[in-house]
C-alpha cells in the first residue's frame, strides 16, 4: 500500500529554519508544509501590503525557500517533493512570483502557483455583526483586513496543474496537510471518515516542534533529548488516513504519545466537532499507540460533514499601547521598584494622561499569578504600559517611567519604551459561496 511521507517546516511565522532544511534534505519526504499564519500575523501583513503593494507576505520566505527549493522536484534517486505553505499571507501572488524568481536564481524550473480569494475585505456587508458585537461598518476607517479560512480546494487545484510550490494566504492551518492527502489517494470531497482522519494529521503537525517536544519539556517531569537541535515532525499516511507520526532519525527532541496527546487539544474547544472549512472533525475517540522509540500510530479520528459558513477573520486598528521599564537591584530591590510603580502611576494621573487600560506589574513578583512568594529576590523589573486611543497619549507612559532615572527610587537603572499600534482582530461567518477561490500560475 502506498504510504504518503509528509512534514512540517514550521508552526508559525518566525519559527526555526533548520529543522525544516533537516527533513527537506534527510526525511525522505513527498510533501514539506510550512504553517505560518496567525489570525493578527495576516492583519499585520495586511498593513504592510498598504504601504507597499508587493509586500505583505511571510518575511522570513526568501531565506526559507533559498533553502529548501534545492531539495524540491525530481531529484534522481529521490522522491518527488514539493512545498505547500500559507507565506503568502495577505499577497500570496507576490510571494509566488518571489519563490519564482529565488527559484530562477538557483538555476531551478520549477512550477509555482499562487492560491487566492481569501481576501474579502470588500465583499463584507455593513451590518454583519463580529463576534466581539460591533459591525462592520462601524470599524470605518479602522477595518484593515478581513480573510476567510479557505479549505483544501484551491491547493487541490494547484497540485492537479502540477506544481511544485504551492504559496496560499489564509488557509485552515489543518488543510494544508489535508490537501496533499486528497490528492495523492484521490479521496473524494464527502469522504468524511478519511478527511477526519487526514484532518488529524495536519492538527498534529501544524504547530510543528510542539508535537515533537517543544513546548513540552519540563525538566525533571518531563525530559526532553537534545532539546537545542530539536527536530521537526514528519507522517507517514496511510490511503485510509492511517498515520504515524515521527521525526529524522538522529535528530533531537521526542515524539511519543504524551507529546501527541498535548498538541491533540490544543486548541480544540469540542474534540467530537472540531470545525474545518473542509470536514467537521471527531477526534473524541483518537488514541495514541508507542511502536518504537519516537514512532507513534495515531488512531480513532472520524468525521462528518463539512460546515456550510466560513469563519472569516477581521483585522482592525484599535488603539496604541505606551509602555516603559526599569529594573531595581540588591537589598531593598522590591520595596524600591514597589515605589517606583507608585510613583509612575500618580504622575500619570497628575498629568492627565488619557488611558482606557492600564497595569504596572513587577516583573518576577506579580506579573503573571499577583503577589505569591514572601521571598525576598536579588532583583526585580517594573513594567508600566496603558492602552491609549491616540499615539501620543501613549508615548508619555513609557517617558514617565524613562524619567524615574532622576526622578524616582535608588539604584534604577536598564530602562527601555516603546510605542506600538494594536491591531485587533475579531471573527464573523460568511456563507461559502460568497469566498471564490482561484490559482495564479
Amino acid at each position: 500500500m502506498k504510504t504518503l511521507r509528509i512534514g512540517s517546516g514550521a508552526g508559525y511565522s518566525g519559527d526555526r529554519i533548520e529543522p525544516a532544511v533537516e527533513l527537506a534534505e534527510q526525511g525522505d519526504l513527498d510533501y514539506l508544509v510550512f504553517e505560518c499564519l496567525a489570525e493578527r500575523t495576516i492583519a499585520l501583513a495586511q498593513q504592510v501590503r498598504i504601504s507597499d503593494p508587493q509586500g505583505g507576505y511571510d518575511p522570513l520566505l526568501g531565506e526559507r525557500m533559498r533553502r529548501v527549493l534545492p531539495f524540491v522536484g525530481r531529484l534522481a534517486g529521490r522522491r518527488r517533493l514539493r512545498v505547500i505553505t500559507n507565506m503568502g499571507a495577505a499577497n500570496p501572488l507576490a510571494a509566488a512570483i518571489e519563490v519564482r524568481r529565488i527559484a530562477a536564481e538557483l538555476g531551478l524550473g520549477l512550477k509555482v502557483v499562487a492560491v487566492v480569494g481569501d481576501d474579502v475585505l470588500h465583499a463584507l456587508p455593513g451590518e454583519q455583526l463580529l463576534d466581539n458585537g460591533q459591525t462592520v461598518a462601524s470599524l470605518g476607517e479602522r477595518l484593515i483586513s478581513a480573510n476567510a479560512y479557505l479549505g483544501v480546494e484551491g491547493i487541490l487545484e494547484a497540485l492537479r496543474v502540477d506544481a511544485d510550490v504551492v504559496i496560499t494566504g489564509r488557509v485552515a492551518d489543518p488543510s494544508l496537510f489535508l490537501a496533499p492527502q486528497m490528492f495523492e489517494f484521490g479521496w473524494a470531497a464527502d469522504d468524511w471518515q478519511r478527511l477526519g482522519r487526514g484532518t488529524l494529521v495536519g492538527h498534529l503537525l501544524e504547530c510543528a516542534g510542539q508535537v515533537s517536544g517543544g513546548y513540552f519539556a519540563d525538566p525533571g517531569f518531563k525530559d526532553v533529548d537534545d532539546l537545542a537541535r530539536l527536530g521537526f515532525p514528519l507522517a507517514e499516511v496511510d490511503a485510509d488516513g492511517h498515520a504515524l507520526i515521527t521525526k529524522v532519525a538522529g535528530s533531537g527532541g521526542r515524539v511519543s504519545r504524551a507529546t501527541c496527546a498535548e498538541q491533540l487539544i490544543y486548541e480544540v474547544h469540542d474534540p467530537a466537532a472540531y470545525l474545518t472549512p473542509d470536514v467537521t472533525a471527531d477526534f473524541s475517540q483518537v488514541g495514541f499507540v508507542e511502536e518504537n522509540v519516537d514512532r507513534v500510530r495515531v488512531q480513532g479520528a472520524d468525521g462528518r460533514a463539512r460546515p456550510e459558513q466560513l469563519k472569516v477573520s477581521v483585522g482592525y486598528l484599535d488603539g496604541w499601547i505606551g509602555e516603559g521599564q526599569m529594573s531595581y537591584g540588591g537589598p531593598g530591590a522590591v520595596a524600591r521598584a514597589q515605589l517606583a510603580r507608585d510613583v509612575v502611576l500618580k504622575r500619570l494621573e497628575l498629568m492627565g494622561v488619557k488611558m482606557q487600560e492600564v497595569r504596572a506589574e513587577l516583573i518576577g513578583i506579580d506579573a503573571l499569578h499577583g503577589q505569591r512568594s514572601s521571598v525576598e529576590p536579588w532583583e526585580v523589573r517594573l513594567r508600566v504600559a496603558a492602552r491609549c486611543e491616540e499615539r501620543s497619549e501613549a508615548v508619555r507612559v513609557g517617558n514617565e517611567v524613562e524619567t524615574l532615572y532622576t526622578n524616582g527610587p535608588s539604584g534604577g537603572g536598564g530602562a527601555s519604551k516603546n510605542v506600538r499600534q494594536v491591531v485587533a482582530v475579531a471573527s464573523l461567518l460568511l456563507p461559502r459561496e460568497s469566498v471564490k477561490v482561484r490559482i495564479e500560475v
